[in-house]
Order: structure tokens, then sequence, then C-alpha cells
């Protein structure tokens, strides 16, 4: 069964005054249901909430029913970090206060997102860890953006849609004068971060020849060393965001169905049952 999604754009209280963010609510559910704050990529700088449209995101919200959220949260070239993290969270908490109006099930909400919401889903996951905030079921950061500094993939980098130059031009305006500097904090580039315990269960996939194919390895395996259920599926190729760059290229569709084989037992765990009336 696929669930049919309607879109709303509200606007929520933020530190800097409203923020937009756009809702997709499951048209047939039993509420409440869980619920995927869903992060757009662009490097930090670039991306809008709207691309949520099409994305893993609603593709899960459409599978499974759930509630699907995506923030507009502020880029780069409007406030530098900790600005994108700050909304991130500002949404998750309004999710989470406002559950019951939302149809969400408190003990069942997502993060996930591509790129640089990918590295904004590991920053909160952190971010409300060490804060005993808001709690996170799962974690879902496809090919992040995690490492401020250059890695062997991300170094003399040439794939497609994202380079080494790109990359340094993202880092470096997210960053600001905190770029280059030897000690960047956690929140703003997850490779930082040394304890991986007590972080929620993630999935991810990544391409084999675009820049964030080390830093994407790397986590995996600091959360599986942490004793974290991890799992990760690698595509060959040098396109960045090829999920959404091509849709209809075998790779995209095989790696979409792999996530959700990797991803549909999480729902049957929880005890999410689908409104098949």
């Amino acid at each position: 069964m696929s669930y049919t999604l309607k879109s709303e754009v509200r606007t929520i209280p933020a530190s800097y005054g409203k923020m937009k963010v756009i809702f997709l609510f499951p048209e047939k559910r039993r509420e409440p249901v869980p619920a995927v704050l869903w992060i757009h990529g662009g490097g930090y700088v670039t991306g809008m909430a709207s691309m949520v449209h099409f994305s893993v995101g609603r593709l899960l919200g459409e599978r499974h029913g759930l509630v699907v959220v995506s923030p507009e949260y502020r880029l780069a070239g409007k406030a530098q970090y900790p600005a994108a993290l700050e909304d991130c969270h500002t949404t998750l908490a309004y999710m989470y206060e406002h559950a019951e109006e939302l149809g969400i099930d408190r003990k069942k909400i997502i993060v996930g997102g591509e790129s640089a919401g990918g590295g904004l889903t590991a920053a909160l996951c952190l971010y409300e860890r060490d804060r005993g905030g808001i709690p996170i079921a799962y974690q879902l950061p496809l090919y992040p953006m995690l490492d401020c500094e250059d890695t062997s993939t991300s170094r003399d980098n040439h794939g497609k849609i994202w380079d080494t130059k790109r990359n340094h031009y993202g880092w470096s305006h997210y960053l600001g004068s905190l770029y280059g500097m030897k000690h960047v904090p956690k929140y703003a580039s997850p490779a930082r971060e040394t304890d991986y315990h007590d972080l929620p269960e993630a999935y991810t996939f990544v391409a084999d020849g675009e820049p964030f194919y080390e830093e994407t390895v790397t986590y995996i395996r600091h959360l599986q060393d942490a004793g974290i259920p991890a799992s990760m599926d690698v595509y060959h190729g040098n396109v960045h965001a090829f999920d959404m760059v091509t849709p209809w290229s075998k790779e995209s569709k095989q790696a979409r169905q792999t996530l959700f084989q990797a991803t549909d037992h999480w729902f049957t765990d929880a005890g999410h049952t689908r409104d098949n009336s």
C-alpha cells in the first residue's frame, strides 16, 4: 500500500522570528504515527525545504504513512554555523512539543537528510544526545557532509555535482572564522567527534567516487565500534546525490530499494502498522 501525502506550509517560532517549514501528512493514517525530520542538502550554502518532495524522506512517508517535516533552515549566506543546526533543533523540538496536534508518536521520531542535510542529521543526533534533549529513534544521514578537513576522497576530487572546490567553498562559508582552525566544534563538523556511544541506529548509502565516501564509511564504522546498529551500501560512481540527480538510473532505483529493505524492520519493530482500510 502507498499512502498519499498532503503538503502544508507553516511558519513556526524561531530564534530570529519565524521559520518556514513544510509538513507532509498521510491522508489516511492511524495516529499517532512515526515522523521524519528531513533536512535538505546543498553544501550548507544552497538548497531549500521543498527539495523534500523528491527526497527519500517523502518516499518513506508514502511507504509507511509517516509525517514528514522539512525546515527552511538558514543557509550560510544568511547566517553561519550554528544557525542551521539551531533551526533543525527548533524544528525537532516543535515536532516533539506539538506531537499530539501533528499526529506524531514522540518515541518514533527519525532524522535524516542528504549531503549537508546528512551532516546536520549527525550533528543533531550528537547535540540531542549530549544535552539529554529530544530523543531521536533512528538516523538516515545519506552521503553526509561530515568532515571540514580533506579526506582521501574529498581531496583532489573531480566528481560530478560536488567536488573538492565546491566542498571547500561550502565549508568555508558555513564555518566562517572557524574554517581552517585546529579545533572545530563537533556540532559543526561531526567527524571531530570521538565518542559515538548512545547515538541512534543508522543506515546510509554513498557512491565510491564522490567526495564524501571516506567520511561516510568512517562514520558508520565508528558507530559500529561503539555498538550501535549501523549499516551502509556502496554504489560505484562519482555522481554526488545520484539518487536525486538521476532518479531513473539503475543505481538510484537499487539504492532506494536497499534503503527500504534496510529500514522496513524498524517500522515493524517499532510496532507501527499500516492502515490498509
